[in-house]
């Protein structure tokens, strides 16, 4: 079946669907393949479930050709009908990526856009080459501006997910040090957000950049871009950025509080702030948007529980992002005790060892400051402390864990890797 037949099969349907559990009635059913998965087992369950059709790879478990379509590869299927749907469409597209802060200033983007604009985007964090594809197919005519968030740990996967998205804009948050097991070192991270770029300035788009941040900077400079930052030549000059006690920036006379934390997201909130300026969005329209948009999904969250306050930070955690939430964390006030549950950063590599160890040196000698170290990495680092503990898994920490290990009126921050899962801590509290 050639991409423009299975078009019109997916404008007769009502979305996508790709895992039977949750079936989207008179949906398009990819049978996509895993480790430790295949949905070409599962395509007529997918049918007596509601699908109308599904696009599957294996010719043996080809029943029904009226409602099952095979394709060498049922991935590169959705992919391909994404990158359709997308030049059918035709409309304007802003590309996300970068280490740190890419779900944050996605939404505080759709918050600002949504101003003016049926805007649409990534929904949570799918943003690999089956998300972007997703994404892609959520858009539709009535839709007038997409914003898709793209990730990436190999080098190529940005540059591939250009290809099916075609970004006419692009951002990148930073860079940092993320998924280095991936990418092999902080160079190799720098060259792989930077595909994006590549593909913005090979195909004559815009960037919106960050000229505070030099990378940003020194990378943008050869192509058409549209700048914010505290420097009067910026096309949005940022007048202050805060943290005290929460993210704010002031540009145009106007003061944008939030409901974030730390400085970074306040760099955030001027990246929303800016490409909504480039939308034409009133100024006062985007100030209402940041303000009033709250995190969820455990990202720099406050919590109250117990007489304390919680600084639930559990959606991820590398080397940069967490040293950027221990210094905002470190800055706060706050008049007893400061306690830290931190969880091990994955997808480090060879430099786990080291980055673990920076961490924990970094925090010795912190007046007023409990810390639980949980996870193997750290663990590898332990030693006797009254103000450090450490363990080996979340289980270990959990068995050992008393609520008089914390006293009352307590700032806490909770912050690891998403497959520690430490939102579970709220439970012990």
């Amino acid at each position: 079946m050639r991409i423009e037949e299975l078009y019109q099969c997916f404008l007769q349907c009502d979305g996508i669907s790709i895992d039977t559990r949750n079936i989207t009635p008179n949906s398009l059913f990819f049978a996509l393949k895993g480790d430790n998965f295949d949905a070409n087992n599962l395509v007529q369950e997918a049918l007596d479930k509601g699908a109308s059709f599904v696009v599957m790879d294996n010719k043996k478990k080809l029943s029904n050709p009226d409602k099952m379509f095979w394709y060498a590869d049922a991935l590169m299927a959705l992919q391909e009908l994404a990158k359709y749907h997308r030049q059918q469409l035709g409309l304007p597209i802003l590309a996300l990526t970068g280490s740190n802060g890419k779900t944050t200033t996605k939404e505080l983007i759709l918050a600002v856009l949504s101003k003016k604009y049926n805007v649409k985007g990534t929904r949570g964090n799918l943003n690999n080459h089956i998300g972007v594809p997703l994404t892609l197919l959520s858009f539709t005519d009535e839709t007038d501006i997409g914003v898709v968030e793209m990730g990436a740990n190999h080098l190529g996967e940005i540059a591939h997910l250009c290809e099916l998205a075609d970004p006419d804009f692009g951002y990148i948050t930073n860079f940092g040090r993320a998924h280095l097991e991936g990418f092999g070192s902080f160079e190799g991270v720098i060259k792989a957000k930077s595909e994006l770029y590549d593909y913005l300035e090979n195909n004559y788009k815009l960037a919106f950049t960050n000229t505070d941040d030099g990378l940003q900077d020194a990378k943008t400079m050869t192509f058409a871009r549209y700048t914010f930052g505290t420097d009067e030549q910026n096309d949005l000059v940022i007048e202050k950025y805060d943290a005290q006690p929460m993210a704010s920036i002031t540009t145009k006379k106007t003061l944008f509080t939030s409901n974030l934390t730390g400085i970074y997201n306040a760099t955030n909130i001027a990246a929303a702030v800016a490409i909504g300026q480039y939308f034409k969005i009133p100024i006062a329209d985007a100030q209402k948007a940041v303000n009033q948009y709250t995190p969820t999904n455990n990202r720099s969250q406050w919590i109250e529980k117990g007489g304390n306050q919680i600084l639930l930070d559990a959606y991820n955690a590398n080397p940069s992002s967490m040293e950027a939430a221990l210094d905002n964390f470190i800055q706060l006030e706050n008049k007893t005790s400061k306690v830290l549950f931190l969880g091990d950063m994955f997808e480090l590599g060879a430099e786990s060892s080291k980055e673990h160890l920076a961490l924990i040196q970094k925090l010795e000698g912190l007046d007023n400051l409990t810390t639980f170290y949980i996870g193997t990495h750290f663990f590898e680092h332990q030693k006797d402390s009254s103000r450090e503990f450490f363990y080996k898994d979340y289980d270990s920490f959990s068995k050992a864990f008393q609520k008089n290990m914390i006293p009352q009126e307590s700032l806490l921050l909770i912050k690891g890797s998403r497959g520690m899962a430490l939102e579970r801590i709220l439970e012990l509290l």
